[in-house]
C-alpha cells in the first residue's frame, strides 16, 4: 500500500503577480512532490491564492475593478507563472471558492459551539502590508519588522478567539515532537513564544464588505489570516469529498516563510484543536530569496521579474539554481551572474558536456546500441548504495542543495572516470571490450543521476534519459530502478542526441 502525502504551500496576496521570492517557495514544494510520486507515494499537493485581503480589494478598487474579477485575472496570471516554472500542484485553491467559504464557516460555527469565540474590543497596532496585529513590543523603531513601514492603530469591536486557552496543550505537542516545526531555529522561537504565554486574538473584521461573513454575525467578515489558514482544511475536500479528506488528512508538511512561521505552528494548530481536527504533522519555515542583502518582496520593492529570466534561462534552469545555490532553511542572495556561473560549469561543463561525449562515441563506435551485460566498475559503482541514500535523505529532509551536490559530485566522479579510462584510446587500440565496459559504466552512472534531477528538472532530466534509452514516462517504479545495478546496466540504445545544456556566454 502506497504512502499518503500531503503537501501545502502558503496561499499568495494576490494584490501583485508572483516574484521569484514566492517562486522560490512553490519550487522547493513541487521538488518535494515530484520526489515522493517518484518513489512511489500517494501525493497530494495544494498551493492557491489568498483574495479576502485589504490589499487585494483596495488594488481592484484603483483598476476600477469588483474584487472577484480582479482575482479571477490575477489567479490566470499566478497559474501562468506556476506552469512556466513547471510547478504542478493537484489543487490550486482560491479563499473566493465556495466549498472554501463553507469551510470556513463550518469550522467557526464548531469553535464557536466550543466556547472559543466570543465578542470583545481590540486596540492596537494593525500592519496593512502583513494583514496582521502586531505587538507594541514586537515593533522595531516603531516600525513593522517585516516591511519596515509604519502600523496603523486601530480600535475594533471584532470576535476573539480563546487562542489562551490552548497554551499548554501547544507547549505539550511542542516538547513531544521538537520536529513540528523545522527548522529548529524556527522552533525555538515558537517554543519561546508558547512558554511566555499567548493572547486570545481578533478573528474579525467589522464593516468590510469583501470576505467571508461571520455565519452568526453577518456585519462581521473573517479575519484574512483565519479565513487562510483554513484553506488547509478545505483544499483536503472538507466539505467538498469527505473521502479524500479522510484519506489526506492530517497535512504531512505545511511548507511557508519563516516571517509566517508563528500564524502556521501556534494559530493554526490551536484552530484545529478548538475544531476538533488532527494537527498537521510538519510545519517547515523556509528562508528568504535575497538580492544584494535584501529580501525579495512587493512591499519593499525588491523583485525579480521572473518571465524576463525564462527569457533567457529554461525553467529547468532556474529550478535548478535556486535549489542548488540557497539552502532552503536559510537566507540565500540571487545574483544572475552566479545563475550563469553555476549553469555553465554544472550544467553545459560537467553534465551536458559528458552525454555529448559517450553519445558521440556510442553513435560512432557502437552504431548508437548500449553495451549489455557489462559489470559495473567497483572503483566507481562501489559506494553507490550509500550515495543514493544520501540523495534521497536530502529530499526528504529538503535539504535539496546537499542532495543536489551529492548528484553532481557523482556526475564528476563519472567525468573524471571518462577521462582516466580513455575509451576512444581503447577503440584505436582495437581493446573493444575494455572501451564498451567504460561506456557502459557511464551510462549507467548517468541513468541515476538523471533520475535523482527528475524532481529538480523534469523536462531536462527527461531529455537527458531519452537520449541514453529511457522513456521516463513508460518506466513504472523509476528511482526504485535506479538504485538497481542490473537495470543500469540493461541493453538499450540511444535516442536522439542534442546538446542539451548550450553554453550561454553572458548574462
Amino acid at each position: 500500500m502506497r504512502s499518503k502525502f500531503y503537501l501545502t504551500t502558503a496561499i499568495d496576496y494576490a494584490n501583485a503577480r508572483p516574484h521569484l521570492g514566492t517562486a522560490y517557495e512553490k519550487i522547493g514544494a513541487d521538488v518535494l512532490s515530484r520526489f515522493h510520486r517518484l518513489v512511489g507515494d500517494d501525493v497530494y499537493f495544494q498551493m492557491g491564492n489568498d483574495e479576502h485581503s485589504t490589499n487585494v480589494e483596495k488594488r481592484a478598487r484603483e483598476l476600477g475593478l469588483d474584487p472577484k474579477e480582479y482575482c479571477d485575472k490575477m489567479a490566470e496570471a499566478f497559474l501562468g507563472v506556476w506552469r512556466a516554472l513547471q510547478v504542478e500542484p493537484d489543487r490550486f485553491i482560491r479563499t473566493s471558492d465556495s466549498d472554501h467559504v463553507q469551510t470556513v464557516q463550518a469550522l467557526l460555527e464548531r469553535m464557536r459551539a466550543n466556547g472559543d469565540i466570543a465578542s470583545g474590543t481590540y486596540e492596537g497596532f494593525y500592519c496593512i502590508s502583513c494583514e496582521a496585529y502586531i505587538k507594541e513590543g514586537d515593533l522595531v523603531d516603531g516600525l513593522c519588522p517585516h516591511h519596515r513601514q509604519p502600523p496603523q492603530r486601530l480600535q475594533e469591536e471584532n470576535l476573539f478567539f480563546r487562542l489562551s486557552g490552548y497554551t499548554q496543550r501547544l507547549l505539550d505537542h511542542f516538547r513531544e515532537d521538537p520536529s513540528f516545526v523545522l527548522p529548529s531555529s524556527r522552533y525555538n522561537e515558537l517554543l519561546e513564544i508558547l512558554e511566555r504565554g499567548l493572547e486570545d486574538i481578533s478573528i474579525s473584521r467589522k464593516g468590510k464588505g469583501w470576505g467571508i461573513p461571520i455565519p452568526w454575525d453577518p456585519s462581521q467578515r473573517v479575519y484574512v489570516w483565519v479565513d487562510a489558514l483554513i484553506n488547509y482544511v478545505s483544499g483536503a475536500g472538507f466539505v467538498a469529498d469527505p473521502a479524500r479528506f479522510s484519506r489526506v488528512w492530517p497535512c504531512d508538511l505545511h511548507i511557508v516563510g519563516k516571517d509566517i512561521t508563528r500564524f502556521h505552528g501556534i494559530i493554526w494548530p490551536a484552530i484545529l484543536l478548538s475544531a476538533g481536527l488532527a494537527l498537521p504533522k510538519r510545519v517547515f519555515g523556509h528562508g528568504f530569496v535575497r538580492m544584494a542583502g535584501q529580501k525579495l518582496s512587493k512591499t519593499l520593492g525588491g523583485t525579480l521579474d521572473i518571465q524576463e529570466l525564462l527569457n533567457t534561462y529554461p525553467s529547468d534552469v532556474l529550478r535548478y539554481f535556486l535549489m542548488r545555490e540557497i539552502p532552503f532553511e536559510r537566507d540565500g542572495d540571487f545574483s544572475e551572474e552566479r545563475l550563469l556561473e553555476r549553469y555553465n560549469a554544472d550544467l553545459a561543463n560537467d553534465l551536458g558536456n559528458l552525454l555529448q561525449r559517450v553519445s558521440t562515441l556510442l553513435w560512432r563506435q557502437e552504431d548508437g546500441a548500449i553495451p549489455a551485460g557489462m559489470e559495473p566498475e567497483a572503483t566507481l559503482f562501489g559506494d553507490f548504495r550509500p550515495l543514493k541514500n544520501r540523495i534521497e535523505e536530502g529530499y526528504r529532509s529538503l535539504v535539496f542543495h546537499q542532495a543536489l551536490a551529492e548528484v553532481l559530485g557523482w556526475v564528476s566522479r563519472l567525468n573524471g572516470y571518462m577521462a582516466e579510462q580513455a575509451p576512444w584510446t581503447n577503440y584505436r587500440s582495437s581493446d573493444t571490450s575494455k572501451a564498451r565496459r567504460t561506456l557502459a559504466n557511464v551510462v549507467g552512472g548517468l541513468k541515476a543521476a538523471f533520475v535523482w534531477l527528475l524532481p529538480v528538472m523534469p523536462t531536462k532530466a527527461a531529455e537527458g534519459l531519452k537520449q541514453i534509452g529511457v522513456d521516463p514516462g513508460g518506466t513504472p517504479g523509476l528511482w526504485g530502478l535506479a538504485g538497481e545495478t542490473s537495470w543500469l546496466f540493461s541493453s538499450g540504445r540511444l535516442g536522439q542526441t542534442r546538446t542539451l545544456f548550450p553554453r550561454i556566454l553572458e548574462a
